[in-house]
């Protein structure tokens, strides 16, 4: 079950702003979210780790690499993480943030619950795995 929080204010005015989740999700998501300030040059997640959490992008960007090779960058409204929670893997690359960044934490308990309780949010996060995967594929 997801730990219930008090909502964030910020964190729902962010997630408004630069996603396209209903108000519902959102509210959601800024009571069961931790948000995280990450420097630029960080590694947020490193490739062939185990998984633990995902992210929302706030602020900034960050660089996918695999093996050290930047495959995408992402920004405010991206998620990032999502791929090995959603298919019970490894990470398959690394995340390192290539601006300072304000992003949202979500941890797995907190994500798969989402996933179970908004089929919306799961088709978007299945979704985005499957085309990351794609390209992943398609590069290697």
């Amino acid at each position: 079950m997801m730990r219930r929080q008090k909502i964030d204010p910020e964190v729902q005015e962010d997630l408004s702003r630069v996603t396209d989740f209903d108000a519902e999700l959102v509210k959601t998501l800024a009571t069961v979210g931790t948000p995280v300030s990450i420097p630029q040059g960080w590694s947020i997640i490193m490739q062939s780790t185990p998984a633990d959490s995902a992210y929302i992008v706030l602020e900034g960007e960050v660089e996918i690499r695999k093996s050290g090779e930047v495959l995408a960058t992402l920004g405010p409204g991206d998620v990032f993480g999502e791929i090995a929670l959603v298919n019970h893997r490894l990470r398959s690359a690394s995340v390192v943030a290539s601006s300072a960044i304000r992003a949202l934490r979500l941890e797995a308990s907190a994500l798969e619950s989402l996933i179970e309780q908004d089929p919306t949010f799961a088709d978007t996060l299945r979704s985005t795995a499957e085309r990351r995967m794609a390209n992943d594929a398609k590069d290697s």
